[in-house]
């Protein structure tokens, strides 16, 4: 067994047929077939078997494929490392959930911020997306505050670098509410909130049902940005993290009525199991945790 054998096993799983992978390969199906049945008989199990005129993978195949796919991005790993050994830049690509907030992800990278030997990439998406990304190693870490289902064989390291407290915030002109009760407040005033499938939303909802709270909403977005602009236009008091209107909170934009202490929302960094991690990884992590 070699890497040529694996590499057209990975091939004939990811088609389906003989026929269409000796084709994306160039070589005549017989040939492929051949390797097929030496790389079976090397490991002592049938890979495939046919359906109708395609091949499905059996259970063998199946765990066969996975260690491929692993060898396989092993190998991309230590080329795309090795080629940036020695060169004056370094590259650290950073995925980040859509949603999350911009406040947080800048002061995660801002240790890198004005280095003349780094180059920043930072790319947004929906988390599936993210961690395919991340897989095949397109991007070095995904920051995100939902952590992704992990198993034995699951391939994440979910580091987990801070817990924002939630507050109300509110407009200046709501000063009149500052030091009534939080539950007084939630209950008389309209109210921006997180998303419903949004795990800081879920808590919320928890709580407010705990304490026999009714609440009147206003409106829901699932990006923390829309709800900073929604609390600036006066649309209701937001219950966000005070980290996602720093700035607004500083200036005097908007103002804090108090904090539910009850309510975190957390935020993780997301890598892979590497064998030649990017070392600006571990160096951002450290340095935010710290």
């Amino acid at each position: 067994m070699n890497l040529h054998h694996l590499k057209l096993f990975r091939a004939v799983a990811r088609d389906g047929t003989l026929t269409g992978a000796a084709r994306a390969l160039n070589l005549s199906q017989s040939a492929l077939s051949s390797q097929i049945r030496t790389l079976e008989a090397a490991l002592g199990h049938d890979l495939f078997e046919r359906r109708g005129r395609g091949l499905v993978l059996t259970e063998a195949g199946r765990i066969a494929l996975d260690h491929a796919e692993a060898i396989f991005r092993a190998a991309e790993d230590l080329t795309a490392t090795l080629r940036n050994t020695g060169r004056a830049r370094r590259a650290l690509r950073v995925g980040a959930l859509a949603t999350l907030s911009r406040n947080f992800q800048i002061g995660f990278i801002e240790p890198l911020i004005g280095r003349s030997d780094v180059e920043v990439v930072l790319r947004s998406g929906a988390q599936p997306e993210l961690l395919r990304a991340l897989e095949a190693l397109s991007i070095d870490v995904v920051l995100t505050n939902l952590v992704p289902a992990r198993d034995a064989s699951s391939p994440y390291l979910a580091h987990a670098l801070s817990a924002q407290t939630v507050s109300v915030i509110a407009p200046p002109g709501a000063s009149a509410l500052l030091g009534r009760p939080l539950p007084e407040i939630l209950s008389s005033q309209p109210l921006i909130l997180p998303a419903p499938e949004s795990a800081l939303r879920a808590s919320f909802d928890a709580m407010v049902e705990q304490r026999g709270i009714a609440t009147r909403i206003a409106a829901e977005a699932d990006d923390m940005a829309m709800i900073r602009l929604l609390a600036r236009a006066n649309a209701g008091l937001a219950v966000i993290p005070p980290i996602v209107v720093r700035d607004e909170l500083a200036s005097g934009r908007l103002i804090e009525l108090g904090r539910l202490e009850d309510l975190r929302e957390e935020f993780f960094a997301i890598t892979l199991h590497r064998r030649f991690p990017n070392p600006l990884v571990g160096e951002l992590i450290n340095a935010f945790k710290s």
